[in-house]
């Protein structure tokens, strides 16, 4: 069991995992290969959050069951938040799984997968203590570096399942981040993302969101930080003064609404209403005038009418999101929702999604438009994908960008001018 094909589902978090898995697994002297052929375990890190998601992960196990099939000594396992949520489930596979992991179980892995090549192992559950923040992850070569804070939620939104496959919130010490930090900026990112489901109530009981910002921003050789997600309600005034004063801190934000009625926010436990949404909001953009925002909305959730979805039309139309992540409700076992009479049907569902996918597009076009003419800083992270002669970068804003190679190495923060715009990019020449 010496080399690891490692597959990853879901979001930065799960990104932030695998990196986590990869370093525990080389620490142990094993080997990471990029195709499963070459594997002697196959490994796929999941997420619970949505149902697509899942179908995707267990098409792939089936998937996977035709290398095993040829190879009986292969071992094939599933970590992460599916490992947990749909362990029963997972376990009906048991002609192709060998093993199950939890989200707090990645510590182990090596002792584990020595167990399961002998027999079915399944470690799935929470671990209250568990940060991680003496391990050193492994990542791939680039300008940029998730570093996770927290892990875990308190929230318990009626939708999410989150609290359930990562348990409750837990937050890593400032030492621990700032030592992360570092490293990321020694292996020649020269950007990081702090992760947390609901980041910004990160607390370690000295130190407060707002001074874990200023401290790492501090850290030499860092050009930008960002952080991901935040919570409404944790956007408190010392968080808007630190954005405010910016230096590597970006002007961007990615602040999830889930729906403008207060009827449904209410029935989701988002725990805030639209007034008190929309006052954040303002707070913020007058603070820092350059921000970018962007969302997440659902819709379709149990109970949702035609004027509740109106209303998030609306306020995506007046507020004006630099971009916006759209989904349809789906029920998550485990959660509070679940049990809830779905309401809209699903062709309806589908109505009310892309026409908020039509307006956003709109939105997105306009808002980036706004930018041609403009001077911008792109952090370069190297050749665009669809096409070799030009490169690719993200502005302050985390806005995709484009421009005439011109031999600018990965990791330099260049100054440019945008030319012309599309929804999802800014097209730029070098100044």
């Amino acid at each position: 069991m010496k080399r690891i094909y490692l597959e990853t589902y879901g979001c930065q978090m799960n990104e932030a995992d695998s990196e986590l898995i990869a370093g525990v697994l080389e620490a142990a002297g094993l080997e990471i290969v990029e195709r499963p052929e070459d594997a002697d375990v196959l490994l796929l890190n999941t997420c619970a959050v949505r149902a697509h998601a899942e179908q995707r992960v267990l098409g792939r196990i089936t998937e996977l069951g035709r290398f095993k099939a040829r190879r009986p000594e292969l071992l094939v396992g599933v970590t992460g938040c599916m490992a947990h949520h749909l362990r029963g489930r997972l376990l009906d596979h048991a002609h192709t799984l060998d093993f199950v992991v939890g989200p707090d179980g990645y510590r182990d892995l090596p002792a584990l997968l020595e167990r399961a090549a002998h027999e079915p192992v399944a470690v799935v559950r929470p671990d209250r203590d568990e940060t991680y923040g003496d391990l050193e992850p492994r990542r791939a070569p680039g300008v940029r570096a998730w570093v996770t804070v927290q892990r875990g939620c308190d929230k318990f939104c009626s939708y999410c399942v989150v609290p359930y496959t990562r348990g409750r919130s837990r937050s890593l010490p400032l030492a621990d981040v700032l030592r992360e930090v570092r490293r990321s900026v020694a292996d020649g990112c020269r950007e990081v993302i702090l992760l947390g489901q609901t980041v910004n109530s990160w607390h370690d009981g000295d130190h407060d969101f707002a001074d874990l910002l200023r401290a790492a921003r501090d850290v030499a050789g860092l050009l930008r930080l960002r952080y991901i997600s935040p919570h409404p309600t944790h956007v408190d005034e010392r968080l808007i003064e630190v954005m405010a004063e910016g230096g590597p801190l970006c002007p961007q934000l990615h602040l999830p609404l889930q729906s403008a009625s207060d009827r449904i926010l209410e029935a989701m436990g988002r725990g805030c209403t639209l007034a008190q949404y929309g006052d954040v909001i303002a707070r913020l953009r007058a603070a820092v005038p350059a921000l970018a925002l962007s969302t997440d909305i659902i819709v379709g959730f149990p109970g949702e009418t035609a004027e509740d979805f109106q209303q998030t039309a609306d306020f995506l139309r007046t507020t004006r999101f630099d971009s916006a992540f759209l989904f349809k409700y789906s029920a998550r076992p485990d959660t509070r929702a679940f049990g809830l009479e779905e309401t809209v049907p699903e062709v309806e569902k589908s109505r009310r999604l892309a026409l908020l996918i039509g307006l956003q597009h709109a939105i997105s076009g306009a808002m980036n438009d706004a930018w041609i003419g403009r001077e911008v800083e792109a952090l370069v992270e190297g050749p665009a994908r669809r096409n070799p002669a030009q490169l690719y970068g993200r502005t302050a804003q985390f806005k995709a960008v484009v421009f005439p190679a011109d031999g600018t190495p990965a990791g330099t923060l260049r100054r440019l001018r945008v030319t012309g715009a599309t929804t999802m990019t800014l097209v730029a020449a070098p100044v």
